[in-house]
């Protein structure tokens, strides 16, 4: 009776994400790429870091924190959720890393999801993304966690993509001005904080990605219906590699 019930309860659960083709048809796709970004002090020797990342020929981006003059961190990327916990620790056992003072409280985890409007899932979950932390000419970022306040999930859906658009149409506008974009991932449950999501703002200059913010913060989302925001991690790209190309 028990394996009946589990049964029932799992019948037409499907995690895939999810989009529409060109004819409004649904499509999905049960694939999303993880990031995750270690912060460190202490970092007299970043050439030796990127050396062990070098060799261990992964997907990986490291920046040198503008907040800190001994600072970095790394962003680590992939399909498989399993190289955080294996590959990512293995490489953290190296003497290159044996001095650097961990910053967790600025670490931040998150997938990749879809809206459900795509019409290129995999353009969207894994394609961009990467082309976008592995851009070396998109050499700035501001990395930053954000929790939404519990009254807006009591939002009519309406209300909700309203509030979304207003918000989503100060980063799309500085997207076509070619002054920044943007990586959204979601963290739900995978974040020490309780964080719904994880952003990066990305570009290649600074002043237009805190121009962003600066904009975001008057937006209904940001003023009224945001729980927390931060701590914000600012860094400049040193090093990047793409394990697919």
């Amino acid at each position: 009776m028990a394996l009946d019930v589990q049964r029932a309860e799992t019948q037409g659960v499907d995690v895939s994400e999810r989009g529409r083709d060109a004819d409004g048809k649904g499509t999905k796709l049960n694939r999303r790429l993880y990031m995750q970004l270690l912060a460190f002090g202490d970092c007299y020797d970043v050439d030796s870091v990127i050396a062990v990342l070098q060799e261990a020929a992964i997907t990986a981006t490291v920046y040198l924190d503008a907040n800190d003059p001994y600072g970095i961190a790394i962003l680590f990327a992939n399909e498989d959720p399993d190289f955080f916990v294996t590959q990512v620790r293995d490489l953290l056992q190296y003497a290159a890393f044996a001095a650097l003072l961990p910053k967790p409280e600025l670490t931040m985890f998150g997938r990749t999801y879809a809206i459900g409007y795509e019409q290129d899932l995999e353009h969207t979950l894994i394609t961009r993304p990467l082309e976008r932390i592995t851009n070396p000419e998109l050499a700035w970022a501001i990395w930053y966690p954000l929790r939404r306040d519990g009254s807006f999930e009591q939002l009519s859906a309406d209300e909700q993509r309203t509030i979304l658009m207003e918000h989503g149409g100060i980063g799309m506008a500085y997207g076509r001005a070619g002054l920044g974009t943007d990586i959204r991932l979601a963290c739900h449950g995978l974040d020490k904080n309780d964080n719904d999501f994880v952003i990066a703002l990305i570009g290649k200059e600074l002043t237009p990605l805190s121009k962003i913010v600066e904009r975001m913060r008057k937006t209904k989302q940001t003023s009224q219906y945001l729980a927390s925001l931060g701590p914000f991690f600012v860094g400049k790209v040193v090093w990047t590699n793409r394990s697919d190309k």
